[in-house]
């Protein structure tokens, strides 16, 4: 194989591609990219797998020779990166061995046979869904902080997405706060929803964890389109001229609607950038461990402490509009902030009941997305 492509055209692919690639693994092969050209195309194929989620893209290029090799998806980035915008010439000069040259600049890197490299599942082209790519992008960045890191609960690696014939959502919980997303989908045509979706039925599935991050970099704010299709133990994601292939997470999400409280009946408004700033300066004293920091609501103001015996102790007085009864509630302060910086409202509500039961974070004005944030109390 025998081609040419332009610095910043492969380097925009290569990039996408190192989260594809996991830095170790125990196949070899897997940190490896494969590269196909054929000589009636002007362009070349791309393609990375850690076996959970795989990438397909493409690059424009000059084809001299057609075939097919891999390259170390870290190396070639790392050398493609340090070359001067110039075309760079990719060559396959003997078995196990390719050339990377560029004006003066000519190196020779190790390879691993093409055969060894898994191949990715093909979408079969039936039920694909059309979603907003900018629709997905947002409710991603609104949900994928709240999955779980922790792999012992595996029914929370993920976020599920709800598609319904006029509204799709996303959700994602660690069992101590919870993210909704949902955006109305009543302008997607009839020829974009599937025969489910026509009957008024839902579609339900589980986006790893891995799938969130490499969509929220593919993803753009633009008008463009997102096509999606659930294979039988794959999900397809098609982006701009890209492919993003996952695996099916099957494990049973939690029933997350009886999560989200009913009976709320006390509500306090914080203008979102002054919530944000006191937090950040009270819990700079707050423990390590519980990050907690508390919120006495009394009429007219809002205290946030916070405490540690190791360190010290902090408040600050927000001034707002209340005239119910006096709570002292605590939360973890990264969770509040995790909320806060992601919504896009000036204003934001807190509905709660009492200092034990979940309260609920939504922004006051919504624009497309409409945003719920369950987060539980902490006991200090």
């Amino acid at each position: 194989m025998q081609v040419s492509v332009g610095k910043t055209e492969i380097l925009r692919e290569l990039q996408l591609f190192q989260g594809i690639v996991e830095r170790k693994n125990t196949i070899p092969i897997l940190g490896n990219i494969l590269i196909k050209a054929e000589e009636s195309k002007s362009e070349i194929n791309i393609f990375a797998t850690d076996l959970e989620v795989g990438l397909r893209s493409r690059c424009v290029a000059e084809v001299s020779k057609g075939g097919a090799l891999t390259l170390p998806a870290k190396k070639i980035f790392e050398i493609v990166r340090a070359l001067p915008e110039t075309k760079i010439s990719i060559t396959e000069t003997a078995k196990g061995s390719v050339t990377i040259a560029a004006d003066r600049f000519n190196s020779r890197i190790q390879t691993l046979p093409k055969e060894d490299f898994p191949a990715l599942p093909e979408p079969t082209g039936t039920g694909t869904v059309s979603i907003p790519s900018g629709s997905l992008r947002e409710m991603v960045a609104k949900t994928q902080f709240a999955v779980t890191g922790e792999d012992t609960r595996y029914f929370l690696n993920g976020a599920l997405l709800i598609l319904s014939r006029d509204s799709m959502s996303l959700v994602a919980t660690d069992g101590h706060r919870l993210a909704l997303a949902s955006v109305d989908r009543g302008d997607v045509e009839e020829k974009d929803k599937t025969p489910s979706e026509e009957n008024g039925e839902e579609q339900r599935v589980i986006l790893p964890k891995k799938t969130l991050w490499e969509l929220a970099r593919l993803l753009t704010d633009g008008e463009s389109t997102t096509m999606y299709e659930r294979g039988e133990n794959h999900l397809f994601f098609d982006i701009e001229g890209r492919q993003l292939v996952s695996r099916v997470l099957d494990a049973q999400f939690p029933a997350y609607e009886r999560v989200i409280p009913k009976g709320n009946n006390k509500r306090v408004e914080f203008e979102r950038d002054r919530f944000i700033s006191a937090i950040k300066r009270v819990a700079l004293l707050s423990s390590e461990r519980s990050r907690a920091v508390k919120l006495k609501i009394e009429k007219g103001r809002v205290e946030i402490t916070s405490s540690s015996p190791e360190v010290g102790e902090a408040s600050e007085e927000i001034a707002v509009e209340y005239d119910e009864e006096q709570v002292e509630i605590c939360f973890n302060a990264q969770y509040l902030l995790d909320f806060l910086s992601v919504t896009d409202s000036d204003n934001v509500t807190l509905d709660f009941k009492d200092e034990m039961s979940q309260a609920v974070l939504s922004p006051l004005a919504t624009e497309g997305c409409s945003y719920t944030y369950v987060i539980m109390p902490i006991r200090v």
